[in-house]
């Protein structure tokens, strides 16, 4: 199975440095993102903005796009996948996933989204559902779906599977981080981390 180009692959390096900057200043700012502000920030001009990204709420779906790449979609070979390359690609997954959530930028994308969303201000929060945590759902279904019909994990709901492989993964961090906990996870915790929650899925899931 060959995935499909991320976001990250089609965006030019130039683009990739306004996105970085989009989401620095939303770091800083929060709902203070602007044209503008990016434009300056990103030393580029406004016109080059509108023609990359169209208006502001696409510049806001590419940011969030941008942030939610890091997880990277495993890639696997559907006629040749074997047991090794289907765990260490769950596996580096988890790791991505537990990496990404942690860190500052997903957790204030968050905070804005679920802020926005209870009094519908504006699209952020639809806008961060479709491109981050829906997204993510999408790069790692197909990845488990190839691995029951390769007959290495058994489900019957490749949703559920992946619920499930979710919690195992995130448990309550990212609901404290939300909240205000001051957590931080050293690469080293994130990787054996990723590494529990992918023995804990495949002792649920896994055909042996």
């Amino acid at each position: 199975m060959s995935a499909t180009p991320t976001r990250d692959e089609t965006w030019t390096p130039r683009q990739q440095q306004v996105l970085t900057a989009a989401l620095d200043l939303l770091v800083e700012s929060g709902d203070g993102l602007t044209m503008t502000a990016v434009a300056r920030r990103a030393s580029c001009s406004k016109e080059s903005l509108y023609k990359w990204f169209g208006d502001r709420d696409g510049l806001l779906t590419a940011t969030v796009q941008w942030q939610a790449a890091k997880v990277r979609q495993p890639r696997v070979d559907r006629r040749r996948l074997d047991a090794e390359t289907l765990r260490a690609s769950v596996q580096q997954f988890a790791s991505d996933l537990l990496s990404t959530l942690s860190g500052r930028i997903s957790v204030v994308l968050n905070r804005l989204a679920i802020a926005h969303a209870a009094v519908e201000k504006t699209g952020m929060g639809a806008i961060v559902l479709e491109n981050g945590p829906l997204a993510v759902r999408r790069r790692l279904k197909p990845v488990l779906e190839a691995g029951r019909d390769a007959r290495l994990l058994r489900f019957t709901d490749s949703e559920e599977a992946f619920r499930t492989f979710f919690g195992l993964v995130v448990r309550d961090l990212q609901i404290r981080m939300l909240l205000g906990e001051d957590l931080t996870l050293t690469p080293e915790q994130i990787e054996k981390d990723a590494a529990t929650a992918t023995e804990r899925f495949f002792a649920l899931y896994g055909a042996d």
